[in-house]
């Protein structure tokens, strides 16, 4: 009876991934001798076993969704991340005080909050997203000591800057809480964005760069190793592993190999034309808001003429480049930085068509003329996509007459030339812009590096006042408006060249389904996603 038994439930048993030798300790432990020596089984026993056996069929076995990423994070420490996929990560583990909605204007996560006067607000923690992965409940004080953190300079938090103008923070109960400020900041709600850690745990110096705990929908499993992160959703028990695969085209054969589950972004055109092929993968596209951008060095005597920077513009042919290139996974930009989707974006700025005569023309306008050619140098890194754009570009500027001579570098070597002004033309992306004070960062005079961002070194009064008015401005309706009149003066004096604003590229195996992309390239998606 007991090998019938083992023979006629040996399929369950592998059905449930039981071990042979666990099942059959089971049947024994639980079976007598009758008084013929022949070992049987009770009836009530059989059917209970049985029982528990076709009930653990039913409960879900889960495997790994596998992320294929091409850099791993960094730090999971949300006080100190800074690269895109330990921002994006962290978002999967922790909560902040506030958020953003899909026009880019803050909305309440953690909190609510209200301003009670033009250098106070109050927040008040509501129900979600309340408890830490290890079980204690998140309160005011985890906010205050999060950001106490922050702002204290021996800590050297990278949100320190943008942070600063915090002149105190008082817990009024263990839901409300007070930041005073040094002064009026219509944009301050929008910069309370990094994860919360317990207090406990920061007291007690925990490594939460590769021992996260947070309130978020996901929790750590484990890090062993810097390129493979697991991470569990809590909601289920869904397991998504984070494998770094730094070629493209190895990270393409993986997902075809069924190695890998979902790709996002960073594949040339030519990987996703392959894999739209592909019968077992599926790709989708959705905009993104990362700009893309031709700078000029305002201080060069021949990049410094409005006239040689609008001869350039005019001689771009950006749809060429978006459809041949890019694979019409771009849409031409004429906003600055912000896309016209932002709350304080500007949709109603003329875009510089392609116009060869109209370049030329402004050439000769300069001097410049088929005897005497405009001769100008275009520095980029040496990844060969960008390579192949600058050359695109070089082609393009030589129709007009303009003759260009393409340097490349290392990333470090590039971006320090950059930093240093060394440079009358680049090329650039800013990613994942979400608060129009960026203006100050990148155009502001005050701004030239080590200060900012202003690589171009611009200096314009007028832009500089424009500036300083949005920023002054007391509603967010009136901060819209004055960085739109800001943008208007930027499209006057043309310090960059919009170009573009890629779309994210998600690939990913048939069997999966619920994920979708986000403008800025965050990763909610695994919040939704199921694996057949």
């Amino acid at each position: 009876m007991v090998a019938h038994f083992l023979h006629g439930q040996y399929k369950i048993a592998h059905r449930v991934k039981l071990h042979d030798s666990v099942l059959i300790w089971c049947i024994l432990s639980l079976s007598e001798f009758n008084a013929k020596g022949y070992l049987t089984v009770k009836k009530s026993v059989l059917l209970s076993l049985i029982f528990i056996l076709l009930s653990a069929c039913h409960e879900p076995q889960l495997h790994s969704l596998r992320f294929g990423l091409s850099r791993a994070p960094i730090s999971l420490d949300p006080r100190f991340a800074t690269d895109a996929t330990s921002t994006r990560i962290n978002r999967l583990l922790y909560h902040a005080l506030v958020d953003f909605d899909d026009s880019l204007r803050p909305i309440p996560d953690l909190a609510t909050w209200e301003q009670l006067s033009p250098t106070q607000y109050r927040f008040h923690l509501g129900d979600n997203g309340r408890v830490f992965h290890n079980g204690s409940r998140l309160t005011a004080h985890d906010v205050k000591a999060t950001y106490d953190f922050i702002l204290d300079a021996n800590n050297a938090s990278p949100h320190r800057g943008s942070l600063s103008l915090i002149k105190q923070i008082n817990v009024q109960d263990a839901d409300t809480i007070d930041f005073m400020l040094e002064k009026p900041d219509v944009l301050f709600p929008g910069r309370l964005v990094v994860g919360i850690v317990p207090a406990a745990l920061i007291d007690s110096q925990h490594p939460f760069n590769k021992k996260p705990v947070g309130s978020d929908r996901f929790e750590l499993v484990k890090w062993e190793e810097s390129t493979h992160l697991f991470l569990r959703r809590r909601s289920d028990g869904q397991v998504v592993e984070f494998l770094e695969v730094k070629d493209p085209v190895v990270r393409a054969l993986k997902l075809v190999r069924g190695e890998v589950d979902i790709l996002q972004s960073d594949l040339s055109p030519e990987l996703v034309t392959w894999l739209t092929k592909r019968p077992e993968i599926k790709v989708s596209k959705g905009q993104g808001t990362n700009f893309t951008y031709l700078g000029f060095n305002m201080e060069n005597p021949v990049t410094g003429q409005f006239a040689v920077r609008e001869a350039i513009a005019y001689a771009i042919n950006r749809e060429e480049i978006i459809h041949y290139l890019l694979g019409n996974a771009a849409r031409s930009a004429s906003s600055f930085l912000l896309p016209p989707t932002h709350w304080a974006g500007h949709p109603g700025l003329p875009a510089y068509s392609y116009n060869p005569k109209k370049a030329r023309a402004l050439l000769a306008q300069a001097g410049f003329t088929q005897s005497n050619p405009l001769k100008l140098s275009y520095k980029t890194s040496n990844n060969p996509f960008r390579i192949r754009i600058a050359t695109v570009i070089q082609q393009q500027l030589a129709e007009v007459g303009i003759e260009m001579d393409l340097r490349t570098y290392d990333w470090g070597t590039f971006y320090g030339d950059i930093k240093k002004g060394h440079f009358q033309l680049y090329s650039l992306s800013w990613v994942g812009i979400k608060m129009p004070d960026i203006f100050r960062y990148v155009f502001h005079s005050s701004a030239v590096p080590p200060n900012g961002a202003n690589r171009g070194r611009l200096k314009n009064p007028k832009i500089d006042a424009l500036i300083e008015q949005a920023e002054a401005a007391t509603t967010l309706e009136a901060g819209a408006a004055g960085y739109r009149e800001l943008q208007v003066a930027l499209f006057d004096e043309l310090p960059y060249v919009p170009l573009w604003y890629e779309d994210h590229v998600l690939a990913s195996h048939r069997r999966i389904s619920g994920y979708t992309l986000a403008p800025d390239g965050n990763y909610d998606g695994l919040n939704t996603v199921v694996l057949r």
